[in-house]
């Protein structure tokens, strides 16, 4: 194919009419759209505030270490995507460097994978390196319900619909220690002695504190506790690692190698990416950090299936990819915005056959859910 050049960026902000103050990403969604003068039109995302990334990408030039992303990449060619990054990076420096401009980056990184994959005809795993495996494990991820027993329900019915492994988190899970124990005693209950259980303490606790929960859920033989402490709380987690046995997993708020690697060094056992936070490009890198000391690589998704594909796409070229986090919240955006929302089949989720992504997005679908 001859030269292809970017001629537009944009982030689509979507929405539903009423979203609650609980931290469940699928209430909202910050999709962008990357075109070119070849008619080949990527698409990725972030999980982060919609209207802010909207701002990243729209920004005007203000010098050039202060660039919105539209301005920044026009007129670039989208298949050179490692060095667009670099690009990104240099010319948002003193706005960025981490947190939601980084995030906003990790969204059009997402898109111009998804072009590099279709002007080349094959998947992203191909351009990374190629597929370790067609398929991967996922577990059926949910918000705490109200007591431990709708919670349970709610575990039984993700064993009904084939998942072999599930995980509950954030409130009202993390507030007092016997409650605690009656949520987790109550799932694995429900899902018997096979089923893989994690639990996300939704950054709730001190060192001691989740020391002593770990203990106290030792009985009930977790795949994982994930976030128990602050993300900033490093001494914590060395503290926490070094002391119980309990696999801790972490890493969703992070999206520089450099975040990943301070909670290496830290002790974390799972490392948690996501790639509508991190984008493809740093996220194998953090792969590659991480498979070096011998760690387990998972992601963070609780939104739209194009983080599912772009997740599968990454997990699938790693080798030490060890589960795929499957959002089951219902809401309408998190299967929507794709033609054939990712199903799960037997307790996996199949690596997207088609080019790019591997999804097809079909924007129509979710009109009445952008925000003006």
């Amino acid at each position: 194919m001859a030269d292809v050049r970017i001629t537009d960026i944009e982030a689509i902000p979507l929405r539903l009419p009423v979203v609650s103050d609980r931290t469940d990403s699928s209430q909202d969604a910050v999709i962008i759209k990357v075109s070119t003068d070849a008619g080949i039109v990527g698409y990725g995302e972030v999980d982060a505030s919609p209207l802010v990334v909207k701002a990243i990408v729209d920004a005007p030039l203000s010098h050039g270490r202060v660039t919105g992303l539209r301005e920044l990449l026009v007129g670039q060619d989208p298949t050179r995507v490692s060095a667009l990054w670099e690009l990104m990076y240099e010319s948002t420096l003193y706005i960025g460097r981490g947190g939601v401009v980084v995030q906003a980056m990790a969204g059009v990184d997402l898109a111009l994978w998804d072009i590099a994959g279709k002007v080349a005809g094959v998947g992203v795993h191909r351009l990374l390196g190629g597929a370790h495996r067609d398929r991967m494990w996922a577990y059926a991820s949910h918000m705490f319900g109200p007591s431990p027993q709708e919670t349970a329900r709610q575990a039984a019915r993700a064993c009904e619909q084939g998942f072999t492994a599930v995980k509950f988190g954030w409130p009202p899970f993390g507030l007092d220690a016997a409650t605690d124990e009656r949520y987790v005693a109550a799932i694995r209950s429900a899902v018997g002695p096979e089923t893989a259980v994690g639990i996300d303490a939704g950054l709730m606790w001190d060192a001691k504190t989740a020391i002593a929960r770990s203990r106290r859920f030792e009985p009930y033989d977790l795949m994982w506790l994930e976030e128990p402490l602050h993300p900033d709380d490093l001494i914590g987690y060395a503290r926490l690692t070094s002391t119980v046995d309990m696999p801790i997993a972490a890493g969703e708020e992070e999206c520089t190698l450099a975040g990943f690697v301070r909670l290496m060094d830290a002790g974390i056992d799972v490392v948690q990416v996501d790639v509508t936070r991190v984008g493809l490009t740093t996220a194998m890198r953090v792969a590659a950090e991480a498979h070096r000391r011998h760690l387990p690589v998972a992601n963070h998704c609780f939104t739209t299936d194009i983080n599912v594909a772009a997740s599968l796409q990454f997990l699938c070229s790693i080798p030490n990819a060890l589960v795929l986090e499957y959002c089951v919240e219902d809401s309408p955006l998190r299967t929507a915005v794709v033609a054939e929302p990712i199903a799960i089949e037997d307790g996996h989720a199949r690596l997207p056959a088609g080019p790019g992504l591997g999804v097809e997005v079909t924007l129509d679908a979710v009109a009445e859910y952008v925000m003006a």
